[in-house]
């Protein structure tokens, strides 16, 4: 997505700089509030540059808002924290509508042990064994504020159940890790506890498996604007 956006932005202006997101996602997963900066050399107003952008981005790629924020500001000095939907879609038989939308999962799953592991991740933890081997950060303390379970998509389809997290901050692939290590404790592979014997140990062979990128959505980013920004559009 990265590379398309950055060539919208050259296609209206050249002298750009190059966008800078606020989250790094795997090929695959899904971003519904993805959000990025860049340094302008000509002076277009909000809206003009969400019609202009459009006109030159893939029908998968959509600019749905836009505002003036001082320069070289990046989207890392305003994000407060993130939400996450990963979508699991508990049938035994494929369903090509959900192909790319959620991880299928045929065998039986214990949705209470979900809830119950899933609980132990909320908090101020040393999330240092839920990331992947090219995530080198030093700091690897995160706070996460909300984990649900939510079965059905709302529109009456209880075969997809939603894991909800919401934190300061995430690393990378950790909510993957998370997830698919929820689903091995569901099913029995691992034992309960996993994720705290994994928070003690900060040992990434203790949890189990990474769930695929395509049933991740980074829905939500929460935005404190600085003073100088100007009003989005659309409002």
């Amino acid at each position: 997505m990265q590379s398309e956006v950055a060539g919208a932005i050259r296609a209206v202006d050249p002298r750009a700089g190059p966008p800078r997101g606020s989250s790094r996602t795997d090929a695959g997963v899904h971003a519904l509030g993805q959000i990025a900066t860049f340094d302008a050399t000509i002076d277009i107003p909000p809206r003009g540059w969400v019609l202009a952008l459009n006109q030159h981005l893939p029908d998968d790629v959509c600019v749905r808002r836009a505002w003036h924020t001082p320069p070289r500001l990046h989207p890392s000095a305003i994000v407060r924290g993130k939400r996450y939907a990963y979508r699991v879609l508990l049938d035994r038989v494929r369903d090509p509508l959900w192909k790319e939308r959620a991880w299928r999962i045929g065998w039986p799953v214990d949705l209470a042990k979900v809830e119950r592991e899933g609980a132990r991740l909320v908090g101020t933890h040393d999330f240092a064994a839920f990331r992947s081997s090219h995530d080198v950060r030093i700091h690897t303390v995160r706070t996460i504020r909300r984990m649900e379970l939510v079965r059905g998509d709302g529109g009456g389809d209880r075969r997809v159940v939603s894991i909800i997290l919401e934190g300061n901050a995430f690393l990378y692939n950790m909510v993957r890790i998370a997830v698919g290590t929820l689903m091995d404790v569901a099913r029995g592979k691992l034992e309960e506890g996993a994720v705290e014997r994994a928070i003690a140990s900060r040992d990434r062979r203790t949890l189990g498996t990474t769930a695929p990128a395509h049933g991740l959505t980074l829905e939500h980013i929460d935005l404190e604007l600085p003073e100088e920004a100007s009003k989005p559009w659309p409002p």
